[in-house]
Parts: C-alpha cells; sequence; structure tokens
C-alpha cells in the first residue's frame, strides 16, 4: 500500500472510531439507565456470563499481550515489540483518565463508559493488526475480535459491569487510539512503507 492510500486509510479508521464514541453519548437516556440501543442486545443467562466475558479478563487479556510482544521478540522486531506493549496501556490510560470521566456515565458507583475492559482488549488486537505485515493474520484478528465483542457484550450487561453501548462505545475508543498510535510510533521510526 502506498503512502497516500495508508494515510487515508488510517485517517478514516481513527475518523470513524472516534465519531463513533462521541456518538454513542448522543443514545443516552437522561435519567442513566439503558437506552434503546441497549435493549436491542438479547440477554443471556446469568450462568452463562462470567464464560461469555472470559476474553475481555484482564488476565487473559494480559496473556495476549505478551504473547503479541513474544511474536516480535521472535522475529527481532524491537520496535513493534515496545510498540506492542506500549500502545495498548496508553490507550488503557487515556480511556481511564480522560474518556470515562469525560462522558461521566455512572452504572453503580463507577464510570462505565468506554468500556475499560473492552478498550484493553481491542487495542491489545488493533495494535498487533496494525503491526504485522500479513493481510491473512490481519484478517484473522479482525475477525476474531469480532466474535469476541459479540459474545462478551451480553455477558458484560448480565453480570452488571456495563451496558452494551460501554462495550460499543469502548470498542471504537480502542481502535482509534491505537490506530493513531501505531501511526504515531511508524512516524517516530521513521518508516517509509507504512502498514495499513
Amino acid at each position: 500500500m502506498n503512502v497516500r492510500s495508508a494515510t487515508v486509510a488510517r485517517v478514516t479508521a481513527i475518523g470513524a472510531g472516534a465519531a463513533v464514541t462521541a456518538a454513542i453519548p448522543l443514545t443516552f437516556s437522561a435519567g442513566g439507565g439503558a437506552s434503546e440501543l441497549d435493549s436491542a442486545v438479547p440477554e443471556v443467562s446469568p450462568g452463562l456470563a462470567p464464560l461469555l466475558v472470559i476474553p475481555s479478563n484482564a488476565p487473559v487479556v494480559a496473556a495476549l499481550l505478551l504473547a503479541a510482544c513474544a511474536w516480535f521478540v521472535l522475529r527481532r522486531q524491537w520496535w513493534q515489540a515496545v510498540t506492542m506493549l506500549v500502545v495498548p496501556e496508553v490507550a488503557l490510560v487515556v480511556n481511564t483518565w480522560l474518556l470515562k470521566p469525560l462522558w461521566d456515565r455512572q452504572f453503580h458507583d463507577f464510570l462505565a463508559y468506554p468500556s475499560g475492559h473492552t478498550v484493553h482488549m481491542v487495542a491489545v488486537a488493533t495494535t498487533f493488526a496494525c503491526l504485522v505485515t500479513d493481510r491473512l493474520t490481519r484478517v484473522v484478528v479482525a475477525v476474531l475480535t469480532v466474535l469476541a465483542l459479540i459474545v462478551i457484550t451480553p455477558g458484560m450487561a448480565a453480570l452488571g459491569y456495563h451496558r452494551p453501548t460501554d462495550v460499543l462505545g469502548g470498542a471504537a475508543a480502542a481502535a482509534a487510539m491505537s490506530i493513531a498510535l501505531c501511526w504515531i510510533s511508524d512516524a517516530l521510526r521513521g518508516d517509509r512503507e507504512p502498514r495499513a
């Protein structure tokens, strides 16, 4: 992919993620309860819910992050390994300290929008997809991430962790931040052939 096409793809993806993240709060009900969009997600059994949220659990996401870092270390791609380690953590910090207070969506006794579990999981997947050069690997990571989101969303709602829109907003925010941060990493490294 040439530089111009890569730039257009990145700007489009970052803009779309940011737009979705900013638009979802417009659907929130005035009283802070579930929105119509939240109600559209089917309910699942509370007994099944803990299994559904496993892909977003901190130990699982941390293991995936370390495995992704190892992928690059084993290939002696040191810059990618460091970028892989740093980007998801920066996205999580930005979400926790900037985005959650900005939208101030209370759920029980915590700020819920965008979902931090989702931000971390999607940031790991998106960063890895941005850094690998093999298109098939990117497609596989994208498909698995979408499937994980489909599974965790009703599970989080059933357990009372997040509303579905918190998960959707977390996915959009994570994708936008991760793509932007990987782009910055490429610029700092001086890549002449940017990855899409």
